[in-house]
């Protein structure tokens, strides 16, 4: 027997038992929404998987961490998981050379740092270097 019925038969109602759960303040089960994914991997950008990668601009995920060419020469990698509620949808926004978490717009610019109120914890930046075509992701 869960939990939910189990108090159900002892007749409590919906509002006892949000209570039941909410005693500890209703957090959820990752309260340190900064915790980021440890990195240390390659990507070969000549692979048509990462083909958005040889545009200035261009984006994609990779073991929950968003790799973004900035410019030419220039590569960002920031765990995808948002430091603001913890959910994995910060994504990178080329038109301002940031990244965006779309569930409550959260930013942040290239080095991590947050530019609004609800990036204000910022992002870790991990560590790329190019070489060849071979993209190193480590941190």
């Amino acid at each position: 027997m869960n939990r939910i019925t189990f108090l159900k038969s002892l007749g409590l109602g919906t509002s006892a038992i949000m209570a039941t759960y909410c005693l500890g303040g209703c957090t959820d089960d990752n309260d340190d929404n900064t915790v980021a994914p440890a990195a240390d991997f390659t990507i070969d950008l000549s692979n048509s998987s990462y083909n958005v990668l040889n545009t200035a601009g261009g984006w994609t995920v990779v073991n929950q961490i968003v790799i973004a060419r900035v410019d030419t020469n220039t590569f960002v990698a920031v765990p995808q998981k948002c430091s603001h509620e913890g959910l994995l949808q910060v994504t990178y926004r080329a038109g301002n050379k940031d990244f965006y978490c779309t569930a409550h717009g959260a930013t942040f610019n290239t080095s991590g740092g947050g530019t609004n109120s609800n990036g204000k914890n910022g992002l870790k930046v991990y560590s790329t270097s190019l070489n060849g075509t071979i993209l190193s992701v480590k941190g």
